[in-house]
């Protein structure tokens, strides 16, 4: 057999080094192509959590408008002297310990209700020392606010804000 003289021919093909360099082309692109395609997985993620959350504020949002502890001498109203005794600082603690013991207890949210002319504005927070630098998802529905009797009554706007806790 030949095998030591093909073992030990000088005249052997020789590739240049170009592998090396294909090599790390494709590392490079697989590399650029993980980075892209991770980026737009987030993006992706945080705009699907904004839209279910955006979806589940406005649900909420609805809810507090049709919530009967808050309603004026019609259906349609929102009394004002209710939501004095809900709004921070709560007059009422109870109220304001049963308005949100209907949502969850690891949703951190606020309501803010204004007359559109911007005379009156009430907050109704869950917790009244509350500063969160997080991001919030806000949702608004149209009401009727009642002021002392259903023939004082001024439009306006009840604003639900969820504040994305440190559990998601």
């Amino acid at each position: 057999m030949n095998t030591p003289l093909f073992i030990s021919d000088d005249n052997a093909f020789m590739e240049p080094h170009n592998d090396i360099i294909s090599t790390s082309l494709v590392i490079i692109g697989f590399v650029v192509f993980a980075a892209i395609l991770s980026s737009t997985y987030f993006a992706f993620d945080d705009n699907s959590y904004a839209l279910d959350n955006y979806k589940h504020a406005s649900m909420i949002a609805n809810d507090i408008a049709n919530y009967q502890s808050i309603q004026g001498s019609r259906v349609d109203l929102i009394s004002a002297e209710k939501l004095d005794l809900l709004s921070t600082p709560a007059k009422d603690k109870e109220k304001h310990r049963t308005f949100f013991q209907r949502f969850s207890g690891n949703m951190d949210l606020s309501v803010d209700i204004s007359t559109n002319d911007g005379k009156y504005h009430w907050t109704i927070d869950r917790d009244e020392n509350q500063t969160s630098k997080n991001e919030i998802i806000a949702a608004s529905v149209p009401v009727v606010i009642e002021l002392g009797s259903n023939v004082n009554c001024a439009p306006g706007t009840l604003t639900v804000s969820v504040r994305k806790n440190k559990w998601i």
